[in-house]
């Protein structure tokens, strides 16, 4: 039998939850009701704003294993020993679409990972696809946008979005991929993860190698054709999010394979690729996938809101033995990620239960809305000083690097074209596989006008002949009548 007894915010009794208090029977309701006040307030307020991006997610905590030693490349603890487990959250979500969006949307889906370390969080903050529409952060808003709703018909708007992409020919490689069954995944337990951009992994020497880090489901890779998430988004929107969930309460776990591939720091200069453009892949012929660990999740969590929701993951958080590179989508992401966090969760956001490291936080940080801790306690709040306070650790140093070249703005340059990639991913798909990308694009590049529609059938032709044929012919045949 449940005894729990109903209080105020500030642990009082609550007498009577059911009405509130009123000038007889008919009142009016007094001001004085300060219990009613309380409880409305609240409720007024349960909506933090929604992330820009992945809105819509699910999550589940877990475990990372190492199953192979990494450290001749990383010094990084977590990865230190083999058999090695560390607490794990991973939230799962669908990339331009609102909180109230189907699950089976045409869209990438985030694959966020937060390991509790003994040095820290480390958050390896991907996609369940290994490319990206654009290579520098200055171009991320203005994506996003045509990803959203038209400003002035509060619509979804497929013109803005291929408008975006047709003068954007780095995008070519990841549309295909969007475009393709791996689009649309028919639960986050059988989709892959990669953390997407290039990372610099340091070992105890200070020798250093570029990495990608890849988490392959050992469920299988399955996804949905167009017409099955198109039904499921009208039966049920939210099926990913309770295949998850439900999986796990039936005792069932859903896990990942992780992987690295390593480049030494010489062939940065002379790969056919730059390696810090995250619109192309490495080659797994050039630079093989090396297993080293398992991700494991087999526990729900017990409050969506407070260990999902409020969980804020950013690719800044590094711990010793993983460092950035000169991507340049990750040097904006780094700035972006945390301080989107700090406008949804407040400037304490590191403090909440499920966003909190393992170990005791001690910096000079003080005072701000929502610090629920000791806020630093009586000590200095300054640095350097001589009264005791926390001091810097070479532990968390970090790789000297040479910076050449003249400041200026200017793209990033190319050691092959944009369209390259895209054509080997064609050539690459099934019959059917290239059927379904086709019909895909067609469907949706359709609704945009006809200059638009004619720039990417240039950037398809340009990546395979018979590609930007085909789609050309789809639209011809669809006859969807341009704007």
């Amino acid at each position: 039998m449940n005894d729990k007894k109903l209080t105020t915010n500030f642990g009082a009794p609550l007498g009577d939850n059911d009405n509130s208090l009123t000038a007889g029977d008919r009142g009016p309701v007094l001001l004085q009701d300060f219990q009613l006040l309380e409880k409305l307030a609240h409720f007024d307020r349960e909506r933090i704003p929604e992330r820009v991006v992945h809105a819509k997610g699910a999550g589940a905590h877990g475990f990372f294993e190492v199953t192979h030693d990494v450290s001749k490349w990383t010094r990084a603890h977590v990865f230190g020993q083999v058999g090695r487990k560390t607490p794990a959250l991973v939230r799962f979500s669908t990339v331009g679409g609102e909180k109230g969006s189907a699950d089976s949307e045409r869209d990438p889906r985030g694959f966020a990972v937060k390991l509790y370390t003994e040095e820290g969080n480390y958050d390896i903050v991907g996609n369940n696809l290994p490319v990206f529409f654009i290579r520098d952060a200055m171009k991320f808003p203005d994506m996003v946008h045509t990803h959203k709703r038209n400003p002035e018909t509060g619509l979804k708007d497929p013109d803005a979005f291929w408008d975006f992409f047709a003068h954007t020919p780095e995008s070519t490689h990841m549309v295909t991929m969007l475009f393709s069954d791996r689009g649309t995944p028919a639960s986050y337990r059988h989709m892959q993860g990669f953390g997407v951009h290039t990372f610099t992994w340091v070992n105890a020497k200070d020798e250093a190698v570029y990495v990608k880090v890849h988490f392959r489901t050992k469920a299988g890779v399955r996804s949905l054709t167009a017409a099955e998430a198109t039904e499921l988004a009208g039966r049920d929107p939210d099926h990913a999010t309770r295949d998850l969930f439900e999986h796990i309460r039936s005792g069932g776990k859903a896990e990942w394979e992780a992987s690295v591939q390593v480049m030494p720091m010489k062939d940065a200069d002379t790969y056919r690729y730059d390696p810090f453009d995250v619109t192309r892949v490495w080659r797994y012929a050039d630079y093989p996938r090396i297993p080293f660990g398992r991700l494991v999740l087999d526990r729900n969590p017990a409050n969506n809101f407070a260990e999902i929701e409020q969980a804020a993951f950013s690719p800044a958080n590094f711990v010793p033995g993983v460092e950035p590179s000169p991507d340049r989508l990750l040097q904006g992401r780094l700035f972006s990620y945390p301080d989107t966090q700090r406008h949804r969760l407040g400037p304490n956001y590191a403090l909440l239960p499920v966003n909190r490291p393992r170990h005791d936080i001690a910096n000079n940080q003080r005072d701000g809305a929502m610090r629920f801790d000791a806020n630093g306690g009586g000590g200095p709040n300054y640095d350097p000083n001589s009264r005791g306070g926390p001091k810097a650790s070479p532990a968390g140093r970090s790789l000297p690097f040479t910076v050449r070249g003249t400041a200026e703005r200017r793209p990033l340059v190319q050691r092959a074209d944009d369209f390259e990639q895209a054509g080997l991913l064609y050539r690459l798909l099934s019959r059917e596989d290239r059927e379904h990308l086709i019909a895909n694009i067609a469907g949706h590049l359709g609704q945009a006008r006809a200059n638009v529609q004619q720039g990417m059938i240039e950037h398809f032709t340009r990546a395979d002949a018979d590609y930007g044929a085909r789609v050309k012919a789809a639209l011809t045949k669809s006859r969807v009548p341009a704007r």
